[in-house]
């Protein structure tokens, strides 16, 4: 037996990619979008910044010309200045065009990547754990403008090749004059080392910017405008989001001041180096009037050109660079989880499902919600699962969804390593509802038919579907029948109660004809107990293949796929009808069997099963 709980593999919390690999990850996913786009955005980005360079070269001919009275060397020089400032213009002006179109349509391949790629990973343990949870907000907050990284890699590229060039005219008067460069690198690492320290520290105190997000959303939204109301905790709730900002805004202010005063310091340091520059060429050298006159425009140019790179490379550091570096995490994350599903998942179940010492605990808890679960349901079974709130009955129907990994211990699906199975696969051969079903505010037709999406708008599965859960009376009450808006923020929608949501999600959960495993987690909750039987006894009757003349309630013939049947209910009077009976308490199973057979036994679930026919007399 294992007794220590070993977390699922992931990625640990600080192990984001290395960020020049994770940027030409990147640069490639662009490419393999948009590529042409991509490289005459790139391109055009160099032409326009070789013109513009050169304008010190020309400030010195022209100085040069006046001097000496060269007419020639003027009209030269003018002709020059007037072709770098129109190229620059014109060649600025057609990289910014095209450089919106690529970033409009490269923003709407990232964003569908990103929704891809956290759809694709298989669990939702994720979506659960903080340290994920705040690297992910963040993402989803750079995923929209994280085009942005193409166009600063083409203006830090431009930028430096203006740098190049710019350095080499000041080399030609002197090779001394290389330092001047060589005193820009303190502006250059403050302006990659400051965005890095800004960046950890928001994301340490990410979680209180969730925080007074979450309560802002709670103060002003429609859905807990009610109780907001009638509790009255308005006032509170302004007051504990404030709270919560100040939390994250304090350490950021104070990281921000502190990263800026050593920012304001290395440009400090080349300003006197640049001062130094010119005395150096003006009295140092006693270099003629051109010279001086080129150093004075080249290191002013320099000055602007390395404080527009410093900027360039610490948005690229900062966020650019950052947000690049979150969705290699993501994408590495997601393979992870792909490269070991290796088995096909089996087209019926003769074997049945069996839980060999299966542990879990929730992402970043310590707390065993199930802990050394042996178990097995036999093929073509109806089982019910009871127990008291908190011992671990959905989280067990979580698992079997590879919504999460065991923490330790195997679940096997006719001898087969359920890690192993693709998730989409099996997912494919399941169906049921949870008791935490989702509001899909599409047309009433499409909230049942996502339930099997390749027959989404199939109108003939749907109605199958609501029959199958007793819903048709929802949609026979709808203004438009299943054309009917669900949900009253929509134009032309209709709100329903919250019974009615739970048969229509019901509905959904049985779209599927032919799933290998059906699971019901407390759908019925909202209905009344008699409902509810009568549903779960036709169902559980079909299941066993004894539906009117040994059809299925919708009337279409059973296929003998061995489909077990899972019923999480705490309705007595529904669970005596299943073929086994599992009791978890305290993160254990602590009976199985059958009604009668636990009865019999005078244990825990005799005990619970008195208590609540007592209540019904």
């Amino acid at each position: 037996m294992t007794s220590s709980l070993k977390s699922p593999q992931a990625p640990a919390p600080d192990g984001l990619p290395p960020a020049l690999s994770s940027m030409w990850r990147l640069c490639k996913l662009g490419y393999s979008h948009e590529p042409e786009m991509l490289m005459a955005s790139f391109w055009l980005a160099l032409a326009a910044a070789l013109p513009d360079a050169l304008l010190a070269l020309w400030f010195k001919l022209l100085g040069e010309g006046v001097l000496e009275h060269d007419r020639n060397l003027i009209f030269t020089a003018a002709i020059a200045l007037g072709v770098s400032a129109a190229a620059t213009w014109f060649l600025r002006t057609v990289s910014t065009r095209v450089q919106r179109r690529f970033r409009d349509k490269v923003t709407i391949a990232l964003e569908s990547h990103v929704a891809q790629l956290q759809a694709s990973i298989p669990t939702i343990a994720h979506q659960e754990r903080p340290e994920f949870l705040d690297r992910l907000s963040m993402l989803r907050n750079q995923v929209f403008v994280l085009d942005h990284m193409y166009m600063s890699v083409f203006s830090t590229c431009g930028w430096i090749l203006r740098l190049g060039v710019t350095v080499a005219l000041l080399v030609s008067i002197h090779p001394a004059l290389v330092l001047l460069a060589a005193f820009a690198l303190p502006t250059v690492f403050a302006s990659t080392w400051r965005p890095g320290v800004e960046r950890a520290v928001q994301e340490r105190v990410a979680r209180f910017g969730r925080l007074a997000r979450h309560l802002f959303t709670t103060a002003t939204t429609a859905t807990p405008g009610k109780e907001v109301r009638v509790t009255g905790i308005g006032e509170r709730l302004a007051t504990e989001r404030r709270s919560a900002w100040e939390r994250w805004y304090g350490p950021v202010s104070a990281a921000r001041w502190a990263t800026a005063a050593w920012h304001a310091l290395a440009w400090a340091v080349f300003g006197a180096a640049f001062v130094g520059a010119v005395v150096f060429v003006s009295s140092g050298l006693h270099s003629p009037a051109g010279d001086v006159l080129l150093v004075l425009a080249a290191g002013s140019r320099l000055s602007a050109y390395i404080g527009a790179t410093v900027g360039e490379i610490g948005f690229l550091r900062g966020i650019w660079m950052d947000g690049a570096r979150r969705l290699a995490w993501l994408e590495d994350y997601a393979a992870m989880f792909v490269a070991s599903a290796d088995q096909a998942v089996p087209a019926r179940l003769t074997q049945g499902i069996r839980f060999e010492h299966v542990s879990f605990a929730y992402p970043g808890t310590d707390r065993v919600v199930l802990h050394d679960v042996c178990l097995e349901l036999p093929a073509g079974a109806v089982v019910a699962i009871v127990g008291e709130n908190g011992a671990g009955k959905t989280t067990l129907v979580k698992l079997l969804a590879k919504l999460y990994e065991p923490s330790a211990g195997r679940i096997w699906i006719n001898g087969i390593d359920l890690t192993r199975m693709p998730a989409d696969s099996w997912r494919q051969r399941l169906a049921g509802t949870f008791q935490d079903f989702f509001r899909f505010e599409f047309q009433a037709r499409h909230s049942v038919g996502v339930g099997d999406v390749p027959r989404l708008d199939d109108e003939t599965a749907v109605v199958t579907a609501l029959e199958r859960a007793g819903a048709e009376d929802v949609v026979s009450g709808l203004t438009a029948g299943l054309q009917t808006q669900l949900g009253q923020t929509w134009p032309q929608g209709v709100e329903v109660s919250f019974g009615q949501w739970q048969k229509l999600a019901l509905a959904r959960g049985f779209m599927r004809d032919h799933p290998l495993l059906l699971a019901l987690d407390e759908p019925t909750a909202a209905l009344d107990s008699e409902t509810e039987h009568a549903l779960f006894e036709r169902y559980a009757a079909a299941a066993r293949g004894r539906g009117k003349d040994g059809s299925s309630p919708d009337g279409a013939p059973i296929e003998d796929d061995g489909r077990i049947t899972i019923l999480v209910s705490h309705r007595f009077s529904t669970v005596r009808m299943a073929d086994l009976i599992v009791v978890l308490d305290g993160a254990r199973v602590a009976e199985v069997g059958t009604h009668d057979e636990l009865m019999a036994k005078g244990g825990q679930y005799a005990e619970l099963y008195g208590i609540q026919a007592a209540a019904y007399r």
